[in-house]
Formats: structure tokens, C-alpha cells, sequence
């Protein structure tokens, strides 16, 4: 029987790639190489024990970049913009890593990337943790790497976390503020990215040199403040703030996240369709909502 092809996963802790290696591992076709910068972390013991061979690696030091990268068929890459919030940082980081795959003949290369809003733009919005993420994948292209790159939609998880709803002023209800009037906004669980992953894998002639855009619900805020009232049982409004207003609240990044939804306001392309092609278990919101009802408890 020939051997597996080896599919090297960074981020392989986090919570893109820690679902990519869960998903080619529990498929079987691939063999994993799991890079993390701490192999002794209880993701890290679990994922070897699920089959991985888990590395170390660091994306600034580009010695042990060759080395997790040597003999591999295909990578899965992602970055982290806010593990140090400098976009030329991350930039730098994403072209090592390219040159990397392209010298040492990865034949597919998985990318997380976004849209460089800056440059669609012409400059008139500025997102710093997407438009990193444009540069690298046109650098990908540039220097003839083959690659696809997956576009990840705005993160049901943020819901329970930092864009949790609060509490009004008048105590009665909780707030959604989320500026992006009735548009409806592409959502995703970023626990399904990783079998659209290995699906893309799988398939290199039809998705190589593609951007896909990956989303598992199209919805208002309005919508989802709908979905979140019913499934807590609690009440939980859409303020219908505006980006103008969002970007006044002064909190650090106001300005970026408010460009941010300015961007997504033009409906940047995130297909559902295709998203469930690649992953059919892909998650709804009212599906995730269900499943995530205990993180919001404490609301």
C-alpha cells in the first residue's frame, strides 16, 4: 500500500487549524503533521495520540519552518493578526511560508485568507487583519504557488464572546450591536472549516487557484437577534447602531472592526451552497445557537 500523502497543519492548537487536523485525521486519507509552538499543550498531546506527528515550529524563525514543511504533500496555513496586531508582521510571516512551499514543491497549499479591503477600496477602508491576508494570497499567485485560499465569514463564536450581547441602559433588554442595518451578514462556525478543508484537499484540480468564500448562514441582525431571544429566553435586540456610531464606542480596534463591517456591508462573496458541497454538517446559526445555548448563561 503506498503511503499517505503528509498534510502539514499550522495553527494546529488554535481553532482553525486545531479543526483542520481533526477533520483529516478522523478521514484517514492524509497522513498530519501538527505544527504548534508548544508541543507539550493538552491540544497537542491529544491530536498525537488521535495519529498526528506534532512539531514545533515558529512562524518568525524560518529554520524550523523547513523543517516542519520538509516531505510534505500539502499545508494548511493560517496567521494571527491579533497574536501581535501588525499587519506587516503578519505579511512577512505569510511570504516565508510561501517561498517555503513553493521551493520545497508543496503541490497544494491551503490558505486562510481575506479580501485586501484596502486595495478593493482604493484606500477609502482599511482593515488591517484582511488586508495582510490579500497581500499574501496575491503573493501565492505571484510566485506561482499553488494554492486555494478559504475566506471565513464573521464567526458565530464572536456572538459568545467579544460581540456578546449586554445589558440596555434600561436593564430590560440585551443589545446586539452589530452594525450592519438590515444587510444580512455571512456568519460560520469556525469548528466546520476543517472538513471544507479537507474536502479542498482532496480535490486539487477543481479548487486550486480558487478563493472560496465560506459561510453558513446569510442572515440580518435582526435575524440573529431573533434566533438568540428564542433559543436563551432571553430578550435580545438589534440596536441598528451605525458604523459611525460603532467606531465612537473608542475601545481599541473600533475603528478597524467599523471598516470591517463597511466592508462586509458590499456582500463580499461567501457562498452557503458551496460551503455545504464542501461540508454538509456545516452549522446554521440557529444550529450553533442550540448547541452553544450554555455560553450564554451568564448573559
Amino acid at each position: 500500500m503506498a503511503a499517505r500523502k503528509l498534510i502539514v497543519v499550522f495553527g494546529a492548537t488554535g481553532a482553525q487549524g486545531g479543526s483542520v487536523a481533526k477533520a483529516l485525521l478522523s478521514d484517514g486519507v492524509f497522513a498530519v503533521r501538527a505544527v504548534t509552538r508548544d508541543p507539550s499543550k493538552p491540544a497537542a498531546t491529544k491530536l498525537k495520540q488521535a495519529g498526528a506527528e506534532v512539531v514545533s515550529a515558529d512562524l518568525d524563525n524560518e529554520k524550523s519552518l523547513t523543517a516542519a514543511l520538509t516531505g510534505a504533500s500539502g499545508a494548511f496555513v493560517v496567521t494571527s493578526f491579533w497574536e501581535h496586531f501588525s499587519k506587516e508582521k503578519e505579511v512577512a510571516q505569510g511570504k516565508v511560508i510561501a517561498d517555503l512551499c513553493k521551493k520545497l514543491g508543496l503541490s497544494h497549499v491551503v490558505y486562510s485568507g481575506l479580501e485586501d479591503v484596502k486595495k478593493l477600496t482604493g484606500g477609502k477602508l482599511e482593515v488591517l487583519h484582511f488586508d495582510g491576508k490579500g497581500e499574501v494570497e496575491e503573493y501565492f499567485r505571484a510566485i506561482c504557488c499553488p494554492m486555494t485560499s478559504v475566506r471565513l465569514s464573521f464567526y458565530f463564536e464572536n456572538l459568545a464572546t467579544n460581540g456578546k450581547p449586554q445589558k440596555s441602559k434600561d436593564g430590560k433588554t440585551y443589545d446586539l450591536d452589530i452594525p450592519m442595518g438590515d444587510v444580512p451578514m455571512d456568519g460560520f462556525s469556525v469548528a466546520d472549516v476543517g472538513p471544507a478543508v479537507c474536502s479542498i484537499l482532496k480535490n486539487p484540480s477543481e479548487y486550486i487557484g480558487k478563493n472560496i468564500g465560506l459561510s453558513g448562514d446569510k442572515l440580518t441582525i435582526q435575524q440573529y437577534a431573533e434566533i438568540m431571544s428564542k433559543v436563551t429566553g432571553k430578550p435580545i435586540r438589534d440596536t441598528k447602531i451605525s458604523p459611525e456610531e460603532y467606531e465612537k464606542r473608542g475601545f481599541p480596534g473600533a475603528h478597524e472592526l467599523a471598516d470591517m463591517f463597511r466592508f462586509y456591508l458590499t456582500k463580499p462573496d461567501r457562498d452557503v451552497k458551496l460551503t455545504r458541497k464542501l461540508n454538509p454538517n456545516t452549522k446554521t446559526f440557529q444550529q450553533w445557537m442550540e448547541e452553544n445555548k450554555e455560553s450564554f448563561n451568564n448573559l
